[in-house]
């Protein structure tokens, strides 16, 4: 018997009825959990040295607060995709939000720097469960047609999160403290918690015949979050120290074994055939290069904004707030667009785009007008627009019903591996190119560092237009 409170209750394949009217109001309520995990995302790096400060601690030490929230929430997203099959997306998402406010709640409260990278740790679970299956619970609840416009709209706010969470997060932490940061998600995850509970239909996934893979998932997961911790950390261990290279091998073992786990089980967690079809294939791995130029420039701008150029942490932060808000703006309609046309023109534009964008501000120095970088900021932003909400719906268009949600899982986990790729590419690029430089390099030398990272992240952003040309 359906729920009393929820209006409908949803076939187990298919989109819901146009008769029922829900669809935009399922979409609302999964649009503010977007924005919450945007919000999130940039305002808790905004106040990094404050909490520093606050705990006494060094970069190394505080940068483990983003460090272990990314890491949980990467390395279970697969998991949680197939347990959303399984069970239900709007089960597995609706803990989402129990867990990420409770996170949120004891991180505002942490009295040690270790307290607050656990509590981060929970916020990263509940994320993971959140993002997991969100897009499969549009995929499911809106027809082929009007998806693109939904992950648009989706995906814009998740960007609106991210242009508000820096100034927000700052002036909270100016005004009062930054424990109110963390204190923020609690109301909106609370409002977000019960449009989900009252809107979004029973019935997405629930696949109950098949048992959940636990060994494949312990596999990935360990795999994962060894390769993660890697790249991570390669610049702080050394690329070439034992630690960074007995992580990248074991993880590259725990991978080969996941994927013979994969191949015997009855029920796999990862359904490799997903794999066998191009779209699929070709979508995953553009959205891993996107997301490595993407963070390239989030990682490597503010060096050359602030150190290069003098500008404070304020100017800089609104400077790059260019990039988000053209995002923000063109991704409903590029959805739109591709439920006209289709998904490979927007999604091969885009990365063409972003590439041009990254080569403008590769070529900038320290002496170019500042109307120069906002310029290359908004082609940047443009690229990324126009691929990120057809690229979604092309992975997810082309995977059957009942494994959308490790779809959905597959995509998000290979953003989340894009940037953590995009930091660990160009933060070895410019840590090495500024090591060569001597203990006091110039203006000019950090320029240059800055340049050619872009320059790297912008050869693999233009493999990604080959990619999604096979869309």
């Amino acid at each position: 018997m359906a729920n009393p409170a929820l209006p409908i209750e949803l076939p187990r394949s298919g989109p819901v009825s146009s008769r029922s009217g829900v669809r935009w109001s399922v979409l609302a309520a999964i649009s503010v959990g977007a924005f919450m995990t945007g919000l999130d995302g940039s305002i808790v790096a905004t106040i990094l040295p404050v909490i520093g400060r606050a705990f006494q601690s060094d970069a190394g030490a505080v940068e483990w607060v983003v460090t272990s929230y990314l890491l949980v929430l990467t390395t279970l997203m697969l998991s949680f995709g197939r347990l959303g099959d399984l069970r239900g997306h709007r089960a597995v998402y609706l803990w989402g939000f129990v867990v990420f406010v409770g996170g949120s709640a004891l991180a505002g409260l942490a009295p040690s720097l270790g307290a607050l990278i656990a509590a981060r740790s929970m916020q990263g679970l509940g994320a993971a469960l959140l993002s997991a299956n969100s897009p499969a619970i549009l995929t499911a609840v809106f027809p082929p047609e009007q998806r693109g416009r939904a992950l648009g709209v989706f995906a814009t706010m998740t960007y609106l999160g991210l242009v508000i969470g820096p100034s927000v997060g700052g002036w909270l932490a100016e005004a009062a403290s930054w424990r109110i940061v963390f204190a923020v998600n609690i109301p909106v995850g609370a409002l977000a918690l019960l449009l989900s509970y009252r809107f979004v239909p029973r019935g997405t996934g629930g696949a109950r015949q098949e048992r959940f893979d636990l060994p494949g998932a312990a596999a990935f997961t360990l795999a994962l979050a060894l390769l993660l911790l890697g790249l991570n950390q390669g610049h702080t261990w050394g690329w070439g120290s034992p630690a960074v290279l007995g992580s990248v091998a074991a993880a590259l073992v725990l991978l080969v074994a996941f994927i013979a786990i994969e191949r015997r089980v009855p029920s796999p967690m990862l359904d490799l055939s997903l794999f066998a079809r191009r779209r699929f294939s070709a979508a995953v791995g553009s959205a891993i290069l996107n997301y490595i130029g993407a963070f390239g420039v989030l990682f490597l701008l503010p060096f050359s904004l602030i150190e290069g150029r003098g500008l404070s942490p304020s100017e800089a932060g609104r400077l790059l707030t260019a990039m988000p808000v053209v995002m923000a703006v063109v991704a409903p309609l590029s959805g739109a667009l591709s439920d006209r046309i289709g998904s490979r023109l927007p999604t091969t534009l885009g990365m063409g785009i972003q590439a041009g964008g990254l080569l403008l501000l590769s070529r900038l120095n320290e002496d170019s007008p500042l109307d120069q970088v906002t310029l290359g900021l908004v082609v940047v932003g443009l690229g990324i627009g126009l691929f990120v909400s057809p690229n979604t719906n092309a992975a997810l268009g082309s995977a059957p019903v009942a494994r959308r949600g490790v779809a959905s899982a597959v995509v998000g986990t290979a953003r989340n591996l894009g940037m953590v790729l995009g930091l660990g590419v160009s933060g070895a690029i410019f840590t090495t190119l500024l090591t060569q430089a001597g203990p006091s390099p110039t203006t000019a030398a950090l320029v240059r560092a800055v340049d050619v990272g872009l320059l790297a992240s912008m050869g693999l952003v233009a493999l990604g237009v080959v990619s999604s040309a096979l869309e």
